[in-house]
């Protein structure tokens, strides 16, 4: 079966429609997307042809100078070989979706054993004749096959994305078979026949097809993102841009943040194969969503603290800066629980990447008995930088802390200077808080993608209020 909906939907990345929402993410297919796709659809055709079945038929036919001939052809085992596909072309077609046409496509095919029954009740001589093995084969061309479909991009009845073809046509011009060995002089007689019998066989193994694509990508058990399209996509005779929404959202929660998309614009370049813009909501709202789970939130031991440093998580370091711990709670070890405020903000300015992070942070003595006595309550204030980077289909990132800024929210233990802890929890956010967060970011956030695919020459861009990511399409399977 040639699946060619399957192939175009390789050439465009299509999601039903959400009316009344700014994309939170952009995408632009162009014509060198298109063209790669095209080279795809070709070798994936290719390699179809190639496992082509000629399937049982049977017929009858007046044939001079015997007469009314019945025929059948069973259990052939055919090799393909030779296949050809040297003329296709892949369009836009504007406000519609895009057009495959592949001309002049050729199949030679050889049968080594094939069983093949003649019968004709008028002429005993010729009332059964079967060859078989050696002495019963057959060569089959199939010439001047075309195929022609124009891919568009709906939705079904629950909401997911459907590309389909419409207007879809595929002929078979010419089939030739000739008979080896044995009888093949008699069936030779009415080869013709049978052509024409094999032609319309194999034009109904030629089908175009509808196929169907998720826009929910699955994170992890927290979160996962929307790639609806917001708005119908705006085809050109150069690109395809499509609107997303973007959006993370907890799963079986679909909860709406309490800010909104900035729009913005995907610059005219068409250097590479696709373009995407991911913008701060889309970031934004992965936020928001993993705050709403409680999973912005980090218990530190001092397991977590590097062994070279001289500060360790206990009641005596402590107690070096807040002297009422250490005498309260003397030799005790400590545990700090450090907890999202509010959900983080990410910023994006041209060439940079912030994100401001509003936490609490409360320090706890260990009892002997495993019990959690509180000490302190620390509301701090931390400015991060962002490194973004592409790996496979996923965008990922690392932080770096730039600054911190806390202030006494609750004291247990009564009044310290806040200020004397500084150094300290700079060591504990850099050398635990920010390695734990960063492992989590390095696993990587979907992107939108069709099939086993990577992102290759991967260029980043950071503009105003979004990411722009430039690259070419390699498909692995």
């Amino acid at each position: 079966m040639l699946s060619l909906c399957c192939i175009m939907a390789l050439l465009a990345l299509s999601c039903p429609e959400t009316s009344g929402n700014t994309a939170g993410v952009k995408v632009k297919l162009t014509q060198k997307g298109l063209e790669y796709g095209r080279q795809i659809g070709v070798t994936t055709l290719l390699d179809q042809f190639k496992t082509i079945k000629v399937p049982d038929f049977s017929g009858s036919e007046e044939v001079s100078p015997i007469g009314k001939v019945s025929y059948s052809l069973t259990g052939s085992e055919i090799k393909v070989i030779n296949v050809g596909l040297p003329q296709s072309e892949v369009a836009l077609v504007p406000g519609t979706g895009v057009s495959l046409t592949i001309s002049n496509a050729y199949i030679n095919l050889h049968e080594k054993h094939a069983n093949i029954f003649c019968a004709n009740s008028k002429s005993p001589a010729y009332s059964y004749i079967k060859d078989e093995g050696e002495n019963g084969s057959f060569d089959l061309a199939v010439s001047e096959l075309s195929i022609s479909t124009t891919v568009t991009i709906q939705s079904d009845d629950t909401g997911r994305p459907v590309v389909s073809s419409a207007n879809c046509a595929a002929s078979v011009g010419q089939t030739s078979i000739t008979f080896h060995g044995g009888a093949s002089w008699l069936y030779n007689l009415f080869s013709s026949y049978i052509d024409d019998a094999l032609r319309s066989v194999l034009q109904r193994k030629v089908k175009c097809y509808t196929v169907q694509s998720l826009v929910l990508a699955k994170v992890d058990q927290y979160a996962e993102i929307d790639y609806s399209m917001v708005e119908s996509p705006v085809i050109s005779t150069s690109s395809i841009d499509l609107s997303l929404k973007g959006e993370f959202y907890n799963i079986g929660e679909h909860k709406e943040p309490p800010f909104a998309p900035t729009p913005f614009s995907l610059p005219p370049d068409e250097s590479n194969m696709l373009y995407m813009g991911i913008s701060a909501f889309t970031a934004n709202s992965a936020g928001f969503v993993y705050n709403n789970a409680g999973a912005l939130s980090l218990r530190i031991t001092d397991d977590m603290i590097p062994s070279s440093s001289p500060f360790r998580l206990n009641t005596k370091t402590f107690g070096t800066f807040i002297p009422q711990i250490a005498k309260q709670y003397p030799d005790l070890m400590m545990e700090l629980l450090v907890k999202a405020a509010t959900a983080p903000t990410v910023m994006f300015t041209p060439n940079n990447i912030t994100l401001q992070a509003n936490a609490t942070v409360t320090a706890y003595a260990i009892q002997p008995n495993t019990t959690l006595t509180p000490l302190f309550i620390l509301n701090v204030d931390a400015s991060v930088s962002c490194q973004i980077y592409v790996t496979g289909v996923k965008v990922a990132g690392n932080l770096t802390l730039n600054a911190v800024n806390m202030t006494l929210g609750t004291s247990y233990v009564g009044p310290f200077e806040v200020k004397s802890l500084d150094s300290i929890f700079q060591m504990v956010l850099k050398a635990a808080v920010i390695p734990e967060v960063n492992a989590l970011l390095q696993q990587g956030f979907p992107l939108p993608a069709i099939g086993e695919m990577n992102l290759v020459n991967t260029q980043l861009v950071i503009m105003k209020d979004y990411l722009l990511i430039g690259t070419d399409v390699q498909f692995t399977a």
